[in-house]
């Protein structure tokens, strides 16, 4: 292996776990995980907190890898501290910022997904903070398959969350919807009606990201009656749904064209309901997405380098977490936040 000059790397460390049964995340003491010989061990600098987090902490339903004792946190940016023996010569060196993908895939030919380009669905590999341990911790041992380069003025913070929030997206639009510069496009991502001021609050932030104030349905406003109104009916290729709630779903189906496309990213609500007259008279695709893969981490990473994506980031500290956790839920924050390390 590989070491840091220097540097000692401590045998424990406390990290915020799931237990099975506990609804709330639990501060624990663990030990520093062993190098994977085809892997790093990172040094954590920041960890994207998500929704999922809670869901993670407050489901019954656990999928076949699951642990019942595990690190939460499945957004991460941290530097390598050592190399596995086999992966010396892989391109990477000690101190390298690398950002994460939760799940990277096993990689191997006769894995059912990945071979069929699915790494994200794969059951075989890894899945950190998703069932097995994640980055609510100082040290996270990580697969070579699960890390990009970070490059240089990108803050640790807005790499850790590009890694979820920001490839999730960008998969879910460029690779599964397939979404082209011609198309009509309305997204659903401002929250339900529940959450009035929040919403009004989004909206200001988008306009002073440049979307034109008449693209912006106005808190309160039916969706159907805002497309009548503003003669989109007919018009809209495709809608991106990053809520999931009945109304949106329901939304969707009536507003987009015949042949039309809807993607669903957001799952507020388990369950939704197809109208199966206007699906076939229309002949609607109805996509669903689910995480990222590797290269799309790459492409957003380069494109935030370039300021093309610009994600907006609050940040806090990793003893914060739980904290955190209920003001996100709350809906009481407007960007995504990282929990720093010390």
């Amino acid at each position: 292996m590989s070491r840091t000059t220097g540097t000692s790397i401590p045998s424990f460390m406390y990290a915020w776990r799931k237990h099975d049964g506990n609804l709330e995340p639990v501060w624990e003491e663990v030990h520093v995980p062993q190098t994977p010989a085809r892997g790093f061990l990172v040094k954590m600098l920041a960890s994207g907190v998500c929704h999922s987090d809670h869901s993670l902490l407050t489901t019954d339903k656990r999928r076949p890898w699951f642990q019942d004792k595990y690190t939460l946190g499945h957004e991460g940016c941290g530097e390598i501290v050592q190399i596995g023996h086999e992966v010396i010569d892989a391109g990477f060196k000690v101190g390298d910022r690398i950002a994460t993908i939760a799940v990277p895939g096993c990689g191997l030919d006769g894995c059912p997904e990945c071979s069929r380009d699915l790494a994200q669905l794969c059951e075989r590999a890894h899945h950190a903070g998703i069932g097995q341990d994640g980055f609510y911790a100082p040290y996270a041992a990580l697969d070579i398959r699960a890390v990009v380069r970070v490059p240089d003025g990108i803050p640790s913070a807005v790499a850790a969350v590009a890694t979820d929030a920001v490839k999730t997206s960008y998969h879910a639009i460029t690779r599964r919807a397939e979404v082209q510069p011609h198309e009509t496009v309305f997204l659903f991502g401002l929250g339900g009606l529940g959450f009035n001021a929040l919403q009004i609050e989004r909206l200001e932030e988008a306009a002073r990201f440049g979307i034109p104030e008449k693209d912006l349905v106005p808190a309160n406003k039916s969706v159907q009656d805002f497309v009548r109104e503003n003669g989109l009916q007919g018009k809209i290729d495709t809608t991106l749904d990053f809520v999931g709630t009945h109304q949106t779903f329901q939304d969707a189906q009536n507003i987009v064209r015949r042949g039309g496309k809807l993607l669903c990213v957001g799952t507020f609500d388990d369950e939704n309901k197809i109208n199966m007259k206007i699906g076939i008279q229309k002949r609607l695709s109805i996509i669903f997405t689910y995480g990222g893969q590797l290269r799309d981490l790459k492409e957003v990473l380069d494109l935030i380098s370039k300021e093309i994506i610009q994600p907006q980031v609050e940040t806090a500290g990793l003893k914060d977490f739980p904290h955190v956790l209920k003001v996100l839920c709350d809906g009481k924050i407007k960007a995504r936040v990282a929990l720093l390390h010390e």
